[in-house]
């Protein structure tokens, strides 16, 4: 790809408008409903007010990500789409609460490690050299490794690195993929795939033809020299955070 840079570069598909069936519904009381998941009044209100608190904190988790991607050569995919939609989140927490019906919205809510949510993306050559440094950087100004999924080892299925981070003074949650191109390019043809797959009502026939296509495409993705082995990296005291001496531009 064209430079080894680019800082607030948005890769995504134009969103089509949603269908009727997909057109989210607040009822009278305060609840929510949409592609026949629902919320009552309560669990809305907990889903906005976490929705808002991930908001904030992203404001000091931004200039980090940045900073890490900008040391590290990364290109920074989709920074404009960092937050996840209140409404994503409400579909996630409904699923969540449909699949276990005695979990509570609170324990759905403090399983979600992508309300803010980042993707870093560097050529095969530079991968495994860029994944060590932005990782290292994050662990070292303060966030805690919470979750780090290698999946470049799998013989089927998604293809890259996902990893979960808890930031130091807001304690929030959030997501950093590290990716190739070929495997971002993947995961973005396979997402109407998973999202139909993840349904509750989807027949396992379908969820297994669904996997099948999904395989397919992922199957096709190279894995970045040494890519397979890396880990996450062990915790060491926090360096100074970075963002006071970044130019304005990113910390923005």
């Amino acid at each position: 790809m064209a430079g080894a840079l680019a800082l607030g570069a948005v890769h995504t598909a134009t969103a089509a408008a949603p269908s009727a069936a997909q057109t989210r519904t607040t009822d009278p009381g305060g609840g929510w409903q949409q592609d026949g998941l629902s919320l009552n009044a309560a669990e809305n209100k907990a889903v906005d007010a976490f929705a808002a608190r991930a908001q904030r904190a992203a404001r000091t988790i931004s200039p980090q990500v940045r900073a890490a991607a900008l040391l590290s050569h990364a290109a920074l995919i989709g920074f404009d789409h960092r937050l996840k939609s209140p409404d994503s989140l409400k579909r996630k927490v409904a699923t969540k609460l449909q699949e276990h019906p005695g979990q509570s919205v609170g324990q759905a809510l403090g399983s979600i490690n992508d309300a803010v949510r980042f993707t870093l993306q560097w050529p095969d050559s530079k991968y495994s050299s860029g994944v060590t440094t932005a990782a290292r950087l994050l662990s070292d100004w303060g966030n805690d490794s919470a979750r780090w999924s290698n999946t470049w080892h799998r013989p089927t299925g998604y293809k890259a690195i996902n990893s979960a981070w808890r930031a130091p003074h807001s304690h929030q949650l959030f997501e950093v993929q590290f990716h190739t191109p070929e495997s971002k390019c993947a995961q973005q043809e396979t997402h109407k795939l998973y999202e139909e797959q993840r349904l509750p009502g989807t027949p396992p026939e379908r969820v297994r033809e669904l996997q099948e296509q999904q395989n397919a495409l992922f199957a096709a993705v190279p894995v970045p020299p040494g890519a397979r082995q890396l880990t996450a990296p062990t915790h060491r005291l926090p360096a100074p955070d970075p963002a006071r001496r970044l130019p304005a531009a990113l910390t923005a």
